[in-house]
């Protein structure tokens, strides 16, 4: 694909999974709204607000002032009281007002998308807490469509309506939690030369993995197929998708959710790693 085709690539899929947001919530009854997610302290309604704080941030929007209480126990770093300020800030609203607000932001970064001049490799700063950093533009984009579906789907969980798991979304951040994956095996699990470490995934996102530690200790990853790996992990697509995101830990997957087979003391380095997102 061009440039342009991986910029669209990704406003598409974007597009595809706020707009599957706002679907899910029209018609939510308001207790719906308090339900917990696998995002520690956070309810359905503080889910949908991050989501709003970072698109409007992105279109330019001002920050809330706002005091965030001092008992709020998940929150213990500064880019994670740079996230919640926004997320308490709504923590009042009532669904009309989430969901109208939620709408709104979608029309207009939909039509910024459509309007911008920006080009693929263009730097623009991306919303990473208190300290901004600039990265490509169509990079922008991929990490955009990563949160908007990760957190597409911690609603769903909550909600329990599943779907959208092999959307264009899904498969975006996929390709992004495995270019993660050979840094993990490889530099954070200590993983030694010559090592391989198969991970099989079902389901309705189905994929195989192999990676390779060079005598330098890089690690690689690739389609090809591993006989006799050292490790070999056998997981399906949503558990996988809990694990790289930080939703679980591997021991509290219930019973036969994940397999490991191989170098079991390897295995679990890799586990206690595995999460590949903030």
């Amino acid at each position: 694909m061009t440039d342009n085709q991986v910029v669209q690539t990704y406003t598409d899929a974007w597009t595809h999974s706020i707009e599957s947001i706002s679907d899910l919530l029209a018609l939510l009854p308001e207790d719906s709204w308090n339900r917990p997610t696998e995002c520690p302290g956070w309810s359905v309604r503080d889910v949908v607000s991050h989501v709003i704080a970072v698109e409007s941030e992105l279109l330019g929007d001002p920050r809330p002032i706002h005091s965030l209480p001092r008992d709020l126990f998940h929150v213990k770093t500064d880019l994670q009281r740079y996230l919640e300020l926004p997320v308490d800030k709504r923590r009042c609203h009532t669904a009309p007002e989430m969901t109208a607000e939620l709408e709104y932001v979608i029309i207009r970064r939909s039509r910024a998308l459509r309007n911008a001049t920006t080009g693929p490799d263009d730097l623009v700063p991306m919303p990473t807490g208190p300290a901004s950093v600039q990265v490509p533009y169509h990079e922008l984009l991929r990490r955009r469509v990563l949160d908007v579906w990760v957190h597409e789907q911690d609603l769903r969980r909550a909600l329990r309506l599943p779907g959208n798991l092999d959307s264009p979304a899904a498969q975006v951040t996929r390709d992004l939690l495995l270019q993660g994956l050979p840094r993990t095996v490889a530099k954070e699990a200590g993983a030694p030369a010559g090592s391989t470490v198969v991970v099989d995934v079902t389901g309705p996102l189905e994929f195989l993995r192999t990676v390779r530690v060079d005598q330098n200790g890089r690690g690689t990853i690739g389609s090809q197929v591993s006989l006799g790996p050292d490790v070999q992990f056998t997981v399906g697509w949503e558990d996988y998708l809990r694990l790289a995101t930080g939703r679980v830990r591997a021991d509290a997957l219930p019973a036969g959710a994940l397999t490991v087979d191989g170098d079991r003391e390897l295995a679990d380095r890799i586990l206690a790693n595995f999460s590949l997102t903030p």
